[in-house]
């Protein structure tokens, strides 16, 4: 795969041409508008001792478990406390698949889900993982090939078709725990997902799903169809294949921003893996996972004892440090794409799962943010505004009794100590002799 490097002014982002899925054509997206503003680098030095013994406080007996990362835009570490040590971090992990994502493929780009016809007039039904298709496109596409498969301006009844999917080892990491796979947010990933893979609890078998319902609604309409399994294009002769078909129908998933709040906001664990792939142009999960963690060096974070396994968080072999999950925020809060980013999040007493937390109080509508949570594993990590400008705040902790507590008054504690105060103190005497 042909590598170039693009230089954003802001990023260095190594851009290769991914394979669409479904479809292995060159995917050509345009570079974010240039910006002049340098990120800064993490300056450990730079603590604020009141927030860091109150970060001490509140954690008291607990802070062993904790990892607790405190930043502002100049990337002063105004607080840390085992910021270094690496954990596991449930959901928040989809903060660094939907980066990757919106950076590599924009705010605008939408997942396609497309009917091909063959010369010989045989069909083909790719897709790239669309978490919105559903029953309503299904039957459009249905109408599309009874309408049109016999040939080009021409009818049939009979609609030879090839729906081509990932092989079953690749529909769930390996390992995401047995129990999760029946539950709908343990749906398997594929490339071809009505509803996401999931009705009520997760769909088990969703290519002989998608199958019984296309045979079930062209026999509705009067027609039949006969449905060959076949694997996604994988070469770039497939894609030369390409020129040679014609799309007689497109449905496209809503644009990413909408996808980036639906992994962020709803935390939907389908799309957060779909927007992982889709990114790294790979539908094999660990193929993808290391193309993000190289994305993720060189953005040049701090990036000691990170482990990508998945896109969603829902592995419990991922690993990473509140200082990477910090500094990530702080570099994208300075994206040309950060407003998209930040959107994403769900907001405290608002919205998503973060709209029943801390509502009513000092934190209300200031912090955006992702939640994490499987057993054992609590954390959060966001954007709180204050008086001094924003604060770019993880917290992840494995094996905490008592985190929602801990976390509420963390925030607090942010807050209250933003300015710090004994950085305001020089200011103050400078005024008085000027």
């Amino acid at each position: 795969m042909k590598k170039t490097v693009l230089s954003l002014g802001l990023l260095l982002i190594p851009f290769s041409e991914p394979v669409a899925a479904g479809a292995a054509v060159p995917l050509i997206i345009p570079p974010p508008p240039q910006t002049q503003q340098p990120l800064p680098q993490l300056q450990p030095a730079r603590v604020c001792p009141a927030l860091e013994k109150a970060l001490r406080v509140n954690l008291g007996g607990e802070a062993k478990v904790w990892s607790v990362t405190v930043l502002n835009s100049d990337g002063d570490v105004l607080g840390d406390v085992n910021g270094s040590v690496p954990r596991i971090p449930a959901s928040n992990q989809k903060l660094i698949s939907t980066a990757y994502a919106l950076d590599r493929l924009g705010p605008d780009f939408r997942l396609k889900t497309r009917l091909l016809q063959n010369p010989d007039g045989s069909l083909e039904l790719n897709g790239q993982g669309d978490p919105d298709l559903g029953i309503a496109g299904l039957q459009r596409f249905v109408l599309a090939a009874l309408r049109q498969g016999g040939g080009p301006g021409e009818s049939s009844n009979t609609v030879q078709l090839m729906v081509r999917e990932e092989p079953r080892s690749n529909w769930w990491p390996s390992d995401w725990h047995p129990a999760d796979r029946g539950y709908a947010y343990g749906a398997p990933i594929t490339r071809l997902a009505l509803t996401s893979n999931a009705v009520g609890g997760a769909v088990s078998d969703p290519y002989a799903r998608l199958q019984r319902l296309f045979e079930r609604e062209a026999q509705r309409r009067g027609g039949a169809v006969r449905i060959q399994r076949g694997q996604p294009p994988l070469s770039t002769s497939d894609a030369e294949r390409m020129d040679s078909q014609i799309v007689l129908h497109e449905e496209t998933s809503a644009p990413m921003h909408a996808l980036l709040s639906l992994a962020n906001t709803e935390s939907h664990n389908f799309t957060a893996e779909v927007l992982m792939r889709q990114a790294s142009g790979l539908w094999d999960v660990r193929a993808a996972s290391r193309a993000t963690e190289r994305w993720m060096y060189e953005q040049g974070l701090p990036i000691q004892g990170l482990r990508v396994a998945d896109g969603s968080g829902l592995s419990r072999n991922n690993r990473v440090t509140s200082r990477t999950i910090a500094a990530l925020l702080m570099r994208m809060d300075q994206h040309p794409f950060s407003a998209y980013y930040q959107a994403s999040m769900a907001i405290a007493g608002q919205r998503g799962t973060l709209r029943n937390l801390y509502r009513g109080s000092v934190l209300d509508g200031r912090f955006r943010g992702k939640t994490g949570t499987i057993s054992g594993v609590r954390s959060i990590s966001g954007y709180l505004q204050t008086a001094d400008g924003p604060r770019y705040v993880s917290m992840i902790s494995n094996g905490s009794v008592r985190p929602n507590t801990l976390m509420g008054q963390i925030l607090r504690s942010v807050q209250r100590f933003s300015p710090c105060p004994s950085s305001v103190a020089p200011a103050k005497r400078r005024d008085a002799l000027g």
